[in-house]
């Protein structure tokens, strides 16, 4: 059997920039390759590289689909491939979807280009696709904007949109960074299902190597632009060659805090939360939907709170709420002092105290900044008297902190990978010394090895510093890691509250239960 995809010696260099050297694989018709390493390894490049969606690199090599080449194709011949054939799930769904859009007008568009659906077969069909990928109400979540969506609802629209067409080859990169567990284990499922009804392949790029363990056939791992190993899953996990591939597999984390017997004073109390969103019901009519039912929550000096739900149940919601980011009803203290009377002046400067790391770092940083910039702004506005070379130094240690060069604080966001960004972004939040920090998925755009470094690092801050965070991750290895206690969020209200250990052990209620099956059958 001819292999669907075949790829050659291919180099990408921007400028004078060589990102990837000498890369050659290939892919059987319904065969799942994974491509791993870590960020900035050069694997989203490849394979955008692969339906040339980069207009500024310069590309080298051979890249072949179903026999015919890519590489010498013309634009509009390589249109009509674009997903019909080769379809693409991008890693950042916000930054991909066009956000004055509904979702379902965008799956419709793909529907009518490649299989010439009118416009209500598409948006039926468009219903079926995103009900089918485990979005809840699709009938209703087809006429939502991306804004109106979390960060799993927004993945599940795109991949509803990558399979449309039914392609011969699926580029999946990081398709479940924004999922929880449990959807996780059922976009898998599908993808495999659909693989073995359509005999689609599937290029497989993640960080996350226990969903490599269970999806993939073959996996090769890239470092620094190359591809280092290469083989069957069974065997390159049971028996790395490589020390790359070694350090990969070592790097799942393990728990780094300790519940610890003192009570520290309380630094954050949330009480009677409830967040309401207004919706459209029609001409002249509007509706509220709570999405956030009286939520309690504490968090003492030095604790991290880690709060696990599904995809929609209000993690972000509840992180955004006591922020004072979004209305909500109830009581927020920091240290005692009230936030929800605080205003103006008052307000802008307690939020020196309280900071924010957004889930997706490239919506969250201003294209138009540099790093240095984006950094400094918040010494800018806290420290208006600082000296420029104190913010520079200052910036520069923020940088070196996450694991970034001072080379980077004069390059823009666009330069830099997902990982990357999400550092920057950590940077930003730690530059002012806050005392509470809000983290929405802090590592889900991390690889193996650099979010333990992460990890690490901020359970280092919090001990040297004393910060408290608030700790939103669908990872529970992540919160197993770095929570003292865990909160679980379902549908807008919490079902179980407790110490780490104890949760994770004896899980009372059914949900909790159901998440850590998922968990740990990833893990397994």
């Amino acid at each position: 059997m001819e292999p669907l995809l075949q790829v050659e010696g291919l180099g990408i260099t921007f400028g004078a920039s060589r990102v990837v050297e000498e890369v050659t694989f290939s892919l059987m018709p319904g065969e799942k390759l994974a491509l791993v390493g870590e960020s900035g390894s050069g694997k989203s490049v490849t394979a955008q590289a692969l339906l040339r969606l980069q207009p500024d690199a310069t590309v080298s090599g051979s890249v072949r689909f179903a026999g015919q080449s890519l590489t010498s194709l013309g634009e509009d011949a390589l249109r009509r491939i674009r997903g019909r054939d080769i379809a693409m799930i991008f890693q950042e769904p916000m930054s991909a979807l066009n956000p004055v859009m509904t979702v379902g007008r965008q799956i419709g568009e793909v529907l009518t280009l490649h299989r010439g659906l009118p416009r209500r077969a598409a948006r039926d069909e468009a219903i079926r696709l995103l009900g089918r990928t485990g979005l809840d109400r699709p009938e209703e979540r087809v006429d939502a904007y991306p804004f109106q969506l979390s960060g799993g609802q927004r993945q599940r629209a795109m991949i509803a949109m990558a399979l449309a067409c039914q392609p011969r080859l699926l580029i999946a990169d990081e398709p479940t960074t924004a999922l929880d567990v449990t959807v996780q284990a059922q976009i898998l499922a599908l993808l495999e299902t659909l693989q073995r009804e359509t005999g689609m392949a599937v290029l497989f790029i993640t960080h996350d190597l226990n969903l490599v363990r269970r999806f993939a056939d073959r996996v090769a791992v890239m470092s620094e632009g190359r591809i280092v190993e290469t083989g069957p899953v069974q065997q390159v996990f049971g028996q790395p060659a490589h020390p790359y591939t070694r350090t990969l597999l070592a790097s799942r984390p393990e728990p780094l805090v300790e519940a610890g017997t003192a009570t520290p004073p309380v630094r954050l109390e949330a009480r009677g939360i409830r967040v309401s969103f207004r919706q459209r019901a029609g001409w002249f009519r509007t509706r509220f939907q709570t999405v956030l039912h009286d939520v309690d929550l504490l968090i003492p000096a030095g604790r991290t709170l880690g709060v696990v739900g599904e995809s929609g149940s209000g993690k972000t919601t509840l992180g955004l709420a006591v922020t004072r980011l979004i209305d909500a009803q109830g009581t927020v203290a920091l240290d005692g002092e009230p936030l929800f009377s605080l205003k103006g002046e008052a307000l802008r400067r307690m939020r020196r105290h309280f900071q924010v790391v957004f889930q997706d770092p490239f919506a969250a940083l201003s294209p138009r900044m540099t790093v240095a910039q984006i950094v400094g702004e918040g010494l800018a506005q806290h420290f208006p008297g600082q000296d420029l070379a104190t913010r520079q130094a200052a910036v520069a240690e923020a940088l070196a902190e996450v694991g970034l060069p001072a080379s980077a604080m004069e390059r823009y966001p666009h330069e830099f990978s997902g990982g990357q960004r999400q550092r920057i972004a950590i940077a930003r939040a730690l530059v002012v010394r806050p005392r509470l920090i809000v983290f929405d998925e802090p590592t889900s755009a991390l690889d193996a090895t650099l979010q333990k470094q992460v990890l690490k690092l901020l359970v280092a801050l919090q001990e040297r510093h004393g910060l408290s965070y608030l700790f939103i991750s669908h990872d529970l290895a992540v919160i197993r890691a770095v929570a003292h206690e865990v909160l679980v969020l379902r549908a807008g209200q919490v079902v179980e509250q407790g110490p780490t250990a104890q949760l994770f052990a004896a899980p009372r209620d059914p949900y909790t239960r159901t998440l850590l099956a998922a968990a740990l059958g990833e893990a397994d």
